[in-house]
């Protein structure tokens, strides 16, 4: 007899991409798993543990790890790929050979690819030209996700047959998937997201208040927007879980790798230090490289970015940028309300605008 299961594969040994390979096996499906560490490979398939990223998750042991990709990928319906950004590229052309327009490919990565500021998913696009292509993003902490704690996720796609089919793939009584048509948005949001965390976790660190926190994740919903509209998505994107979702979560736990390397950095560590310390990729530290630069060719307003920036790579005191911030002109609070240039204007016809 042959076995008629569906057939889903995982690119990346990492955290979530071993909680999804588990969720998919626990609603039925038949997942393999591809990564390049045998020791790790060995492990999974003889103790369905990942002692490296999840050592206190059960994996469900009908998940199969392997090094071998076309093994991995041959008769999957549906690929999964959980690749940090910085290998996101090599490991799809990798795949490419064994690939197949029929097969939905998913990235669950949040970063941004330096050359020419991509997106996964446009990287996807870019090297297969296949037409079932999503993205999966949201408030989703692996460890969480793994213990099968409730947890809600958004699979964003131009394409409904991939909503329909990764929602039936994935969606469990402890695992909700939501859809979302704005793939450009639900992508950007959980890259940006990453940004804030580092800067959530340094104030924490210095002891800043709850008065604090909520301005800065406020502030931080209305500049990831203001950026992610200025290159062509939907702002209401960023009311949903992709959005304001994920940034709570990435700016209130401690499991958040960003969160984690921003409060090192607020304990007066170096970047190096805070990211030796942590022992993962945290997405976030070269995203404000990235965003920095692109809000700047495309002369974006992105006040909190800058200044993490300078904290980051130019040695600038965190709680003195804090205060730099603080000080500069206040604006409007919703901008897509009240637009920014109109509070600008108002100011300019108090009486002596003229003179200062």
């Amino acid at each position: 007899m042959t076995d008629e299961r569906l057939q889903v594969a995982v690119l990346g040994g990492g955290s979530f991409g071993t909680a999804i390979a588990s969720i998919a096996a626990d609603n039925g499906a038949r997942v393999r798993q591809w990564m390049r560490d045998p020791a790790l490979i060995e492990q999974i398939n003889r103790e369905h543990r990942n002692a490296r990223y999840l050592p206190n998750f059960a994996i469900n042991p009908s998940v199969v790890a392997s090094d071998d990709m076309r093994n991995v990928l041959e008769g999957a319906e549906v690929v999964f790929i959980a690749i940090p950004s910085s290998a996101f590229a090599a490991v799809v052309r990798q795949a490419r050979a064994w690939l197949k327009p029929s097969q939905i490919l998913v990235s669950t990565t949040k970063g941004i690819h330096e050359e020419g500021f991509k997106l996964m998913s446009q990287i996807l696009e870019e090297e297969t030209g296949f037409p079932h292509i999503g993205v999966l993003s949201g408030p989703n902490l692996a460890s969480e996700v793994a213990e099968k704690q409730l947890t809600a996720t958004v699979i964003a796609s131009d394409d409904p047959y991939t909503r329909a089919r990764v929602q039936s793939v994935l969606g469990c009584d402890y695992f909700r998937v939501y859809a979302s048509n704005d793939r450009y948005g639900v992508e950007l949001g959980g890259a940006l997201k990453n940004i804030y965390a580092i800067a959530a976790g340094m104030a924490a660190a210095l002891g800043m208040g709850e008065n604090t926190r909520s301005m800065l994740m406020t502030r931080a919903l209305a500049e990831m927007s203001r950026f992610a509209v200025a290159l062509g998505a939907n702002p209401l994107t960023f009311i949903g879980l992709a959005g304001v979702g994920d940034l709570i979560v990435t700016c209130s736990s401690k499991l958040s790798r960003n969160y984690r390397v921003g409060f090192a950095l607020g304990e007066n560590k170096t970047l190096e230090e805070a990211i030796e310390s942590l022992g993962q990729v945290a997405e976030g530290v070269n995203t404000v490289s990235l965003v920095r630069e692109k809000a700047r060719r495309e002369d974006i307003y992105m006040p909190l970015a800058e200044g993490l920036y300078q904290v980051l790579f130019n040695g600038v005191p965190a709680r003195q940028m804090a205060q730099m911030l603080m000080q500069q002109e206040q604006s409007s609070d919703v901008e897509f309300v009240l637009p920014r240039q109109d509070v600008f204007e108002a100011r300019r016809m108090e009486p002596g605008a003229e003179e200062n």
